[in-house]
């Protein structure tokens, strides 16, 4: 699968390398493109996931701000409640990225 802003590719893994949660698809960190990801300071924390790191997503004029979220360390128990873990594992904003096949 492909997240993809604008013509820009910034995540690209074989579906099974995925992690579905709650409807998004989770990326490995592996899978990322590099230079494409800068840190935001918006904060969330889901009360089962934890703490929340948005990105804003993408280069040059193909930039979604706040368009992608990770969890660099999930509360306790919610790898088991996934099924695996996904720390570190970055999800996009489907209005600002396109996920395709």
């Amino acid at each position: 699968m492909k997240a993809v802003i604008g013509s820009t590719v910034v995540a690209e893994a074989p579906t099974e390398d995925l992690v579905k949660i709650e409807g998004n698809w989770y990326f490995p960190p592996a899978s990322l493109a590099e230079g494409a990801f800068e840190k935001s300071p918006t904060q969330y924390h889901c009360p089962w996931k934890g703490d929340a790191q948005y990105w804003n997503v993408g280069s040059g004029e193909d930039v979604a701000p706040d368009g992608g979220w990770s969890y660099p360390e999930p509360l306790a128990g919610a790898a088991d409640r996934v099924g695996q873990d996904f720390a570190g594992y970055v999800a996009f904003d489907k209005s600002q990225v396109a996920i395709a096949e």
